[in-house]
């Protein structure tokens, strides 16, 4: 059925504090949006306070994790209030995994029991929280602390269960070669600046940080006297953090007023679905899709600059010379808005999520890698039935911009009008086709994806189907290398 407005007062309804509640009944915005911004904005706060006073010249690392764990634990508290335990269980039960388990078998018992756990609590809210309350609730700390916990637990496994030549280069380089201690475990699952919003990162990198080694592991490889540097540059953060706080604004802005204005609701009304015609039912359903993002724009962009404004996330130096602070960025906003295929849609959309079903999935599985990393994908994201129509809808529409590009695209590059023209249909078609797929992400449930498809004629489906049994894919000559998308990695040893 579709998604019914929330009762009255339901939206304020929390189990974590309830001290902002004045706030969230002036701006009327559910309370535990209104906590989970808090939450944010004073990690913002103490992140600078963080890099300034907490300096790894200053500080022991001790210290530093030890006080970027309270902090997390209380943020956590604050927002989610008695739901938090089910967090603490289970980085307690993983962390007993830990120390117990043999190198050989650490990563399989911490994927299921951790991949279990989530399920099991994935399970629980559809009877405790309505389809319609699409907002912030404990399963998203847990899904991020899933991921980290299961990418530590395979890099252990690399660095202390296989031998260095089975690995890969960047296996290699993220191998964790000592058990992590409970501190430096708990700091690294549950520190303030990831443990609401994310993003997953590696344990190397959170350690080099905490201990100062961050930045200047990424600046070794630049010859710096050359560009006039007598020792090591310290690049400020500043920048970088000013920037994504912009693009935050922007984005909280779009999401008070055009997300306010076209919610996903608006999917499932008669008008939509039994009036109009199919060209405003389609360009009506890519204004919705496209109000529906401000959201992941913001939260995911703050986390970024949290992280930055703690002096986390440098990743080296462009070729022009400039700093980068990108290393944890889950999002290229301007090269989604642009793209022109779903691969390259998918390679700068939830960034760090790619890479841990990269890390712990498609480089893994000896069969139908592709196939399981969807599923995976689907599992980790939850059990409404809308996640599993978009992904399976993903995988049909996939093969399909797999058989037009390699019948279609080589007929556009011999002039730059007809590319010009190819580059707009591309596009154009992009955007619609992901609307399309990822309505029934933000749908949830059956029926009204079920209604949804049905108003616009299974049109995606039937035209996939009719391309991938009428056109043959041609292989490419000079194909440039394949990066790690779900969708186009290449096949690398199993473990």
């Amino acid at each position: 059925m579709a998604a019914e407005a929330p009762a009255a007062g339901l939206s304020h309804r929390t189990t974590g504090s309830t001290c902002l509640h004045p706030l969230s009944e002036l701006l009327r915005i559910p309370l535990d949006q209104v906590n989970f911004v808090a939450c944010q904005l004073f990690a913002l706060l103490a992140a600078f306070w963080f890099r300034i006073y907490l300096h790894p010249g200053k500080t022991s690392s001790e210290v530093r994790h030890a006080i970027a764990t309270i902090l997390g634990i209380y943020f956590v508290i604050f927002c989610f209030g008695w739901y938090s335990i089910h967090l603490f269980v289970l980085v307690l039960m993983c962390y007993g995994i830990m120390v117990t388990a043999s190198v050989s078998n650490i990563h399989r018992y911490t994927f299921f029991v951790a991949m279990g756990y989530l399920t099991i609590c994935h399970i629980s809210r559809i009877y405790i929280f309505h389809y319609g309350i699409l907002t912030t609730d404990f399963s998203g700390p847990l899904m991020i602390v899933t991921q980290k916990i299961t990418t530590l637990a395979f890099q252990v496994h690399d660095g202390l269960g296989r031998k260095a030549e089975d690995l890969s280069g960047e296996q290699r380089r993220l191998a964790v070669k000592v058990k992590p201690s409970f501190l430096e475990y708990l700091s690294y699952l549950l520190n303030f600046m990831s443990v609401i919003a994310g993003p997953c990162n590696n344990f190397k990198d959170y350690v080099a940080f905490i201990e100062g080694r961050h930045i200047h592991m990424q600046l070794l490889g630049v010859n710096w006297k050359h560009r006039g540097f007598h020792s090591l540059p310290e690049p400020s953060p500043n920048r970088a953090v000013i920037q994504k706080l912009c693009v935050t604004l922007v984005s909280l802005l779009l999401f008070l007023t055009l997300t306010k204005t076209f919610p996903i609701t608006c999917l499932a009304d008669d008008w939509f679905v039994h009036e109009a015609d199919f060209l405003t039912r389609l360009f009506y359903l890519y204004v919705v899709m496209q109000a529906a993002k401000p959201k992941y724009y913001f939260a995911w962009t703050l986390a970024d600059a949290v992280h930055n404004a703690a002096g986390f996330g440098f990743s080296g130096v462009d070729k022009n010379g400039n700093f980068c602070w990108d290393l944890l960025s889950n999002l290229n906003i301007w090269k989604i808005e642009t793209a022109t295929s779903l691969k390259i849609y998918l390679e700068n959309w939830n960034i760090q999520t790619a890479a841990w079903l990269k890390c712990v999935c498609y480089e893994r599985v000896p069969w139908y890698p592709t196939v399981l990393t969807f599923v995976l994908s689907a599992l980790w994201h939850g059990v409404y039935p809308g996640y599993y129509f978009t992904f399976l809808t993903g995988v049909l529409v996939t093969l399909a911009a797999r058989v037009v590009r390699s019948n279609c695209r080589q007929y556009f590059h011999s002039s730059k009008a007809l590319k010009a023209v190819y580059d707009t249909a591309t596009w154009a078609a992009t955007q619609l086709t992901v609307s399309y797929i990822a309505a029934p992400f933000v749908m949830l449930a059956v029926e009204p994806t079920i209604s949804l498809y049905r108003s616009m004629y299974f049109y995606l489906h039937i035209v996939s189907l009719l391309l991938i049994l009428s056109l043959p894919i041609k292989p490419q000559a000079h194909a440039p290398r394949q990066p790690w998308t779900l969708n186009s990695l290449p096949k690398k040893k199993t473990d």
